[in-house]
């Protein structure tokens, strides 16, 4: 299993980051790599994306999230990944936003790209992206300010 976390601060405050985060369909604007992000219900999304030439289309569910603070989530057709995002107040108007996402490399091409840290450059450069998109406008594109409570492997919390 690989994994990468990043942090990245962004001149924003914690509420604006979060709101703008839990709008999925614009991740195609700060994320390489990600073609669409199609929200099926407030827990879960299809995405489309095309990396090194491989284009994939995956599920995932939402299995915790709490507003101004974190969002998890997992992969739920077969392909291994999860990942959480953590907001951070810093003060006011500023927030430290930190990713952490695991997935397994299936193809020769994602093994190689994970030996050669391919993928934590691209997570990095995405994170810059974000702060550059999120800054840039000053406020979020929308917000959904609902909670998930994790329920664990057996539906208990």
């Amino acid at each position: 299993m690989e994994h990468v976390e990043e942090t990245v601060e962004v001149d924003v405050p914690v509420r604006t980051a979060y709101n703008q985060w839990t709008q999925f369909e614009s991740f195609p604007q700060f994320m390489s790599g990600v073609e669409s992000v199609t929200q099926l219900t407030d827990r879960t999304n299809h995405w489309v994306t095309k990396v090194g030439g491989v284009k994939r289309e995956f599920d995932t569910e939402i299995v915790d999230q709490e507003p101004d603070d974190r969002i998890a989530w997992r992969s739920t057709d077969g392909k291994s990944h999860a990942g959480i995002i953590r907001f951070t107040p810093v003060d006011a108007n500023h927030t430290k936003v930190r990713v952490h996402f695991e997935w397994a490399p299936e193809t020769v091409t994602e093994k190689a790209g994970a030996a050669l840290k391919i993928d934590e450059m691209q997570v990095k450069a995405d994170m810059r992206k974000f702060k550059a998109f999120i800054e840039s406008r000053g406020t979020e594109t929308g917000g959904w300010r609902g909670e998930v409570k994790d329920t664990g492997p057996m539906g208990q919390p």
